[in-house]
C-alpha cells in the first residue's frame, strides 16, 4: 500500500520523535521497500545496523534486479520475434523456412521479363536434378500458338503411360487439362504480366516479321491509328492485341464485358497462386523466393533477351491511349494482378522487410556482375565474343548479350556461364542432359 509520513531527524535520546526541529522527509512508498522510514530513522539514528531491516532490503532488492532481468529479457525475446528474418537466414544459406518447392509450372508470358525467369527455373532445375517439360524433337516451344497438349512435351507419348516432370517454363498457350497431365499435383503455378503498352510495344519490334498485323502497318502509331485496317484474327496475329490475354489461353477478340472480365480473372486466381510484375522485377524475384523457399542466389539474375534502348519506341501519349484501348482486355488484366501482387507483398512481407529483401537481392547481383562480366553493361551481339552466348535476333529488335570475365576457375565459370545463357542455347542444354538417346537441338543462327 501506498502512504506518506512526516518524520523529524531524531537524536541520541529517542528513536522517532516527531516535532524536533531538523530535515523532514516525505515518503510515498511500500513501508517494507529500501524507502521505509523505520529503515531509514535507524540508519539516521545509529551506528547499528538492524539486522531485520537489511534482511528484508536485500530481499527487497533481489527481487527488484529479477523482476528486471526477466523484463529485459522479455523485451529481448519480442525484439528478436519482430527481426527481419533474413538477419538469420545466412546461417542457413540463405533459405526460407521449410522444405523448397520443386514442382513448379511458370507461364511464360511473352515480352515480359520471362527469359530471365526462365534462366532462373532451368538454373534452378540442373543444379538440382530436376526434370523440365521441354519441347519435343527440334522444336523450341511447346506448340505455340496453339492450345498446349501433352504430346508437345519430350518423352510424353499420346497413348503411353502417364508421364510428370518438375518444371514446365517454356513458352505455350496455357490449357489446364493438358498440362494436368504432365505435371504433378501438389505444382505451383505462377506466371509474370507487364503494362501492355509496353508489352505490345516491344511485340511490335520484336515480332514484327511474325505478325502480319505488325508487317504490313509503317510504325506502331500508325498501326494503333487505324488497328482494324492491318489486323484480322488470324492465330499468326496472336502477338498483336491481348497477347497476355491470350497466352492464358484466353480469347483476344473477346468483347470487354464486365462479367466476362471478371470470370477470366477470377478463374487466374484460383489457378495461379502467383502473378508477378515485369515492372517490379526485384520486389517479383522476392516474393517469389519466399513462396518457393529458395536460396537467394537462386533467384539473382541478369537481364536476358532484352533490347538496346535503340530499337525501344517511344509511344506518343494519345498512342498509349490508344493501346490501352486496343489491348483492353490485357489492361484489365495486368491492373487487376498488380493489385493482387502488392496486396501479397504488404501482407507477406511489410515494407521495411521488402526493401531489406530488395536491397539484399541487389547487392548480390552487383557481387556476382563484379565476379562474373567483363563490366556490368549488356553487349550487342557483335560485341559478344563466345559466339555460344550470342542471343537470337528477332524481327527489328538489337537483343543484347554478355561477355564473362577472362582467367575464372572452372567452377565459377560454369555458374557464370548458366547465368548469361540464353534461352535457346540452355534449353538445347537441358535437352541433351535430360535426353543423352536423342538428336541435340539445332540452333540455326550458331551455325551461320
Amino acid at each position: 500500500m501506498l502512504w506518506a509520513r512526516e518524520v523529524g531527524l531524531c537524536t541520541h535520546q529517542g528513536f522517532l520523535r516527531p516535532g524536533r526541529p531538523g530535515l523532514s522527509i516525505s515518503w510515498s512508498l511500500h513501508p517494507h521497500g529500501p524507502l521505509d522510514p523505520l529503515w531509514w530513522a535507524t540508519r539516521l539514528c545509529s551506528t547499528q545496523t538492524p539486522p531485520l531491516y537489511d534482511t528484508q532490503v536485500r530481499m527487497h532488492r533481489r527481487r527488484f534486479w529479477t523482476l528486471l532481468l526477466l523484463t529485459l529479457l522479455l523485451l529481448l525475446l519480442v525484439g528478436l520475434l519482430h527481426v527481419d528474418v533474413e538477419m538469420l537466414t545466412p546461417l542457413l544459406g540463405g533459405q526460407t523456412e521449410g522444405l523448397p518447392i520443386t514442382n513448379i509450372m511458370f507461364l511464360k508470358t511473352h515480352k515480359t521479363a520471362s527469359s530471365t525467369v526462365l534462366n532462373i527455373l532451368f538454373r534452378f532445375a540442373e543444379g538440382h536434378n530436376l526434370s523440365v517439360a521441354l519441347p519435343a524433337g527440334s522444336r523450341f516451344h511447346l506448340g505455340y500458338p496453339w492450345l498446349f497438349m501433352a504430346r508437345y512435351v519430350e518423352g510424353v507419348e499420346q497413348d503411353g503411360p502417364q508421364r510428370h516432370f518438375n518444371i514446365m517454363c517454356n513458352h505455350l498457350r496455357f490449357n489446364l487439362p493438358e498440362v494436368q497431365k504432365v505435371m504433378p499435383n501438389d505444382t505451383l503455378y505462377f506466371s509474370i504480366l507487364r503494362n501492355p503498352i509496353f508489352q505490345l510495344e516491344s511485340s511490335f519490334t520484336y515480332y514484327r516479321r511474325e505478325a502480319p498485323a505488325f508487317r504490313a502497318a509503317p510504325s506502331l502509331d500508325a498501326f494503333l491509328a487505324a488497328p482494324h485496317t492491318y489486323y484480322n484474327q488470324n492465330l499468326s496475329n496472336a502477338y498483336a492485341r491481348n497477347h497476355m490475354w491470350f497466352d492464358l489461353g484466353f480469347d483476344p477478340n473477346a468483347p470487354v464485358e464486365e462479367s466476362y472480365v471478371r470470370a477470366r480473372l477470377a478463374e487466374v486466381e484460383q489457378r495461379f497462386q502467383l502473378v508477378l510484375i515485369a515492372e517490379h522485377f526485384d520486389e517479383s524475384m522476392v516474393l517469389l523466393r519466399r513462396r518457393l523457399r529458395w536460396r537467394l542466389d537462386d533467384v539473382v539474375s541478369f537481364k536476358l533477351n532484352s533490347r538496346s534502348q535503340r530499337t525501344v519506341t517511344r509511344l506518343t501519349p494519345e498512342g498509349q491511349e490508344r493501346a490501352k484501348r486496343w489491348c483492353a482486355l490485357d489492361w484489365h488484366l495486368y491492373q487487376h494482378f498488380n493489385r493482387t501482387f502488392w496486396a501479397s507483398v504488404r501482407a507477406e512481407l511489410g515494407p521495411r522487410r521488402l526493401r531489406s529483401e530488395v536491397a539484399r537481392l541487389r547487392a548480390r547481383r552487383r557481387e556476382l556482375e563484379a565476379l562474373c562480366l567483363q563490366d556490368s553493361a549488356p553487349k550487342n551481339k557483335t560485341q559478344i565474343t563466345d559466339r555460344r552466348l550470342q542471343p537470337f535476333q528477332s524481327g527489328e529488335a538489337s537483343i543484347v548479350g554478355y561477355n564473362l570475365r577472362q582467367g575464372l576457375d572452372n567452377e565459377t565459370l560454369r555458374m557464370c556461364q548458366r547465368m548469361v545463357m540464353p534461352e535457346l542455347q540452355y534449353m538445347a542444354r537441358l535437352y541433351t542432359l535430360q535426353f543423352p538417346e536423342k538428336p541435340p537441338k539445332n540452333i540455326p543462327f550458331l551455325k551461320a
